[in-house]
């Protein structure tokens, strides 16, 4: 079901709109702003799958740096540690899947955090 009225979502690194929930997916419009970059975090009830549609994307997943440029995607797993990051000079957008039992905004864990939000 697509909701006519989405939530949105604005942050220190940039937004995110909810475009579709149901049950155990979520799916986002986030977009990263210039030189941004979200949490080093880590969520224990769902994975995530990130397609970049706009930018380039700086990604941490594990051990792993990586870039993920226009029409490219990646999968964060339950548990892994991960972020994402916009080291361009234009907005990053990226689409993002969510899965799993549970997705609410406060099954975040973070380890990192460049705006001092709440860590364990």
């Amino acid at each position: 079901m697509i909701d006519t009225d989405p939530e949105r979502g604005e942050r220190p690194w940039g937004s995110y709109t909810v475009l579709e929930e149901n049950g155990n997916y979520k799916i986002k419009r986030i977009e990263v702003l210039p030189e941004q970059r979200l949490s080093l975090q880590k969520h224990h009830h769902r994975s995530e799958h990130w397609i970049v549609v706009s930018g380039a994307a700086l990604v941490t997943c594990g051990e792993r740096v990586f870039m993920v440029n226009i029409n490219e995607s990646t999968f964060i797993p339950i548990g892994e540690q991960h972020r994402l990051e916009n080291p361009g000079k234009i907005p990053l957008v990226i689409i993002e899947v969510q899965s799993g039992e549970y997705l609410g905004e406060d099954d975040i864990i973070r380890f990192q955090d460049d705006y001092l939000r709440q860590m364990p």
